[in-house]
């Protein structure tokens, strides 16, 4: 009787244990909380690249959460990823995550619809990059030169076509090459290419290596140019790129279209909020020079396209509103 009294006991004993620690994991939210998460960013002579592994950063030591940034061919294929279900986070433009959820462009009759927005970070400049030794000055001169539009898949590929629009050009007045911003600034230096459309944050780190060795040129788009182009693409914001940047004497007009962070749905709303609120809480972390552009309040203007609920909710908290 005394063996069958204490083996009961110890049957009574195990059979509370696994509802004991099921009681333990409804605090942490359970499987709501994924334990690694991935970003896909761009090419690594881009801003997107070093963005984002600072980002990955701050995300694991804020939340827990593993994150670990992967190099991509940037913002149409992040949105393929993102919509294949291969990664959670993406960096992308505001035009092409607009694209990618009308299901127009390079997204014809292949709508994108379970991507969310976190918010914008900041404007990325369209540099029409080449070298004085070029003897290329104007968005004309570039009728019958070897010019890089970008990586296949990457959203400078719509920029450079709508630029050359407005200038009464299409790609069949170029010799068109689909490279990579690190191509093509290694094309532009050995003299295999004349010229590349960069769609990037400024500086851009391939172009500020192509400066050391070359004297750069940077194409200016004409005022007359800019306001056809934002009245007919109005994603677009006028913009320069800086004097001094790439050791350029004087300032140069341009058009800049925004970067911003978009984000799975299948992520929850609690992980989505700790994300955002980790990333614009931690932004002095950020040592690349467009950390001081990135901020929250900035973060829900010309977005575009849907703000996950958990980006939403960390913007309520904040009393950040969308800019009329």
């Amino acid at each position: 009787m005394v063996v069958l009294l204490v083996f009961s006991m110890v049957l009574a004993a195990c059979g509370s244990e696994p509802e004991e620690n099921a009681g333990d994991n409804d605090g942490e939210g359970g499987a709501d909380r994924p334990e690694f998460l991935s970003i896909v960013t761009g090419g690594t002579g881009g801003t997107y690249y070093p963005l984002g592994g600072a980002f990955a950063e701050i995300i694991s030591d804020e939340t827990g959460i593993q994150v670990n940034a992967e190099v991509s061919g940037a913002s149409a294929e992040n949105m393929n990823t993102l919509r294949d279900g291969n990664a959670e986070i993406a960096f992308s433009q505001t035009d092409i995550a607009s694209y990618a959820k009308e299901g127009t462009l390079m997204f014809e009759g292949d709508q994108i619809d379970n991507v969310s927005a976190i918010g914008t970070l900041y404007p990325e400049t369209i540099q029409i990059v080449t070298t004085a030794k070029s003897g290329i000055t104007s968005v004309e001169d570039l009728k019958g030169k070897k010019v890089s539009v970008g990586a296949p898949g990457s959203g400078t590929n719509p920029n450079a076509e709508q630029i050359l629009e407005v200038h009464g050009m299409t790609f069949d007045d170029i010799e068109k090459q689909d490279l990579s911003f690190d191509e093509s600034t290694a094309g532009i230096q050995d003299g295999t290419i004349d010229a590349a459309f960069v769609t990037a944050g400024t500086p851009t780190g391939a172009v500020e290596g192509l400066s050391a060795t070359e004297e750069i040129v940077i194409v200016p788009i004409e005022q007359d140019k800019i306001d056809a182009l934002i009245e007919k693409y109005p994603y677009y914001i006028q913009d320069e790129v800086p004097a001094g940047t790439y050791k350029l004497a004087d300032a140069v007009s341009t058009v800049a279209v925004q970067a911003m962070l978009v984000v799975s749905n299948d992520l929850s709303e609690d992980v989505v909020y700790d994300i955002t609120k980790a990333i614009f809480e931690n932004t002095d972390k950020v040592t690349h020079a467009k950390g001081e552009l990135i901020k929250a309040e900035n973060a829900v203007n010309g977005v575009g396209i849907d703000i996950h609920p958990g980006a939403q909710k960390y913007y309520k908290e904040k009393g950040i509103e969308a800019a009329e």
